[in-house]
């Protein structure tokens, strides 16, 4: 399997991972009115099929480790259980985040429940790998985390008119962050040790736990939605345009990409998984760019909410340069 350990090499993949992390909930816009439980189904298929894709191609060259047919039989079950339970602890925390959107809005579920995940991820991935400067490296995640409360401020002040956020809407949005900030320790154990797959045979694990979890959970959040809506039925996936079905495995496939990136970044010596986690989750700060210079989001916006917009993007350059310089100072 192909793995780099030129550093410069390594620091691509963590910001690709990071542009591919805040890129793929863009594919939503482009099927207007699927409901998510539905999108989520295609979601998934987009992400087994984005770690097949990459395990066959880049898992399948290079003298590092197995070939990944290889690693995925090799592997013990003790890792493959690691990596499954990774996996369906993100897809209770991905769906979670959705439903808090829907209820409490991007402006305060997207940076609560991110803002918790980057500093929980963080701090436990360096418990388990403890590489890179702390002093840059934490130094660094505040400073993401205090452009993650810009943005949020910049959103609330778009959006005064905004109906009072709801507790019900924090609450989920609180919980969904310290799970997604739980998953990736399973993810890093599971490359840990002997019989251990590598990040290829890893993310095929990783996504196979998403699927087996988002069998019982999507379809009880389809009965029983968070936000208070009508049911939604199985069969309207099947009466939905085709195209929506495509904008779904293809947001899947992007965010799978973003997760194979940052789990071979994670095993580069010099890098660890806490940084890795930590750039890949500077993905807030590009779904922002998105909204701001693809989709106009802020084009009617006051100047306070443009100037907040401005210290976003200022503190997570700062903080993004603080964490990537942590494992080379």
């Amino acid at each position: 399997m192909y793995q780099p350990e030129s550093y410069i090499v390594v620091l691509c993949l963590m910001l690709l991972s990071m542009v591919c992390w805040g890129s793929w909930a863009n594919t939503v816009k482009f099927a207007p009115g699927y409901r998510f439980q539905l999108f989520y189904w295609d979601y998934v298929i987009g992400l087994i099929f984005g770690a097949f894709v990459w395990g066959i191609t880049l898992g399948s060259i290079g003298s590092a480790g197995h070939p990944f047919f290889a690693d995925l039989l090799q592997s013990d079950r003790s890792h493959i259980m690691m990596a499954l339970i990774g996996g369906a602890v993100f897809n209770v925390a991905n769906l979670l985040l959705v439903a808090a959107i829907d209820i409490a809005g991007l402006a305060v579920a997207f940076p609560v429940g991110i803002g918790i995940a980057l500093v929980v991820g963080a701090v436990s991935n360096y418990f388990i790998s403890p590489n890179g400067n702390p002093l840059l490296l934490f130094g660094g995640i505040a400073l993401v985390v205090a452009a993650i409360v810009c943005d949020a401020i910049a959103y609330r002040e778009r959006e005064r008119e905004r109906p009072v956020t709801s507790r019900r809407g924090v609450i989920i949005s609180v919980i969904s962050g310290l799970l997604m900030g739980s998953f990736y320790p399973f993810v890093a154990k599971a490359m840990t040790g002997s019989h251990a797959p590598g990040p290829y045979a890893t993310s095929m694990f990783f996504v196979i736990g998403v699927a087996l979890c988002c069998l019982p959970v999507n379809y009880l959040l389809m009965r029983r939605p968070l936000d208070r809506r009508e049911p939604v039925a199985l069969g309207a996936y099947l009466r939905v345009p085709v195209c929506w079905h495509f904008w779904g495995i293809l947001g899947g496939g992007i965010w799978c990409t973003g997760a194979v990136f940052n789990f071979i970044a994670s095993q580069a010596h010099i890098v660890g998984p806490a940084v890795s986690y930590s750039i890949g989750q500077g993905a807030t700060m590009i779904s922002a760019a998105w909204g701001v210079f693809l989709w106009r989001e802020f084009a009617a916006a006051s100047k306070k909410s443009r100037t907040f917009l401005i210290w976003m993007f200022v503190l997570f350059l700062l903080g993004l340069t603080s964490v990537a310089l942590a494992p080379v100072i």
